[in-house]
């Protein structure tokens, strides 16, 4: 059940760039989604996801990113707990910036 629960940003990328449908979440504060993003994402902070449960319900594919990647993780396996299809992107937004988008601002 959580062999395939982590995404590389590289792979992420790829599936945006060639319009594959994927539900990107940013779980993280408002505040550090001011500071920096994803282009496209949703914000959804960790502690509302409950109440977010029909829009996660709704898509093929949920990924999820925080700063690091470790709320993402543990918000993906909450997910799947809910039989949500939820995949956490390794090492959040901070490896996102360093691998992919060196634009995107690191806090």
């Amino acid at each position: 059940m959580t062999d395939d629960i982590q995404i590389l940003p590289r792979e992420v990328k790829q599936r945006l760039d060639s319009g594959d449908k994927m539900l990107l979440v940013d779980i993280r504060q408002e505040w550090e989604h001011k500071t920096c993003r994803i282009e496209g994402a949703t914000l959804v902070p960790m502690e509302t996801m409950g109440a977010h449960l029909p829009l996660f319900e709704a898509a093929e594919e949920v990924v999820l990113y925080c700063h690091h990647g470790v709320r993402s993780l543990n918000a993906a396996l909450m997910l799947r707990q809910q039989g949500i299809a939820a995949r956490s992107m390794s090492g959040g937004i901070a490896r996102w910036s360093e691998e992919i988008d060196p634009s995107v601002p690191k806090y």
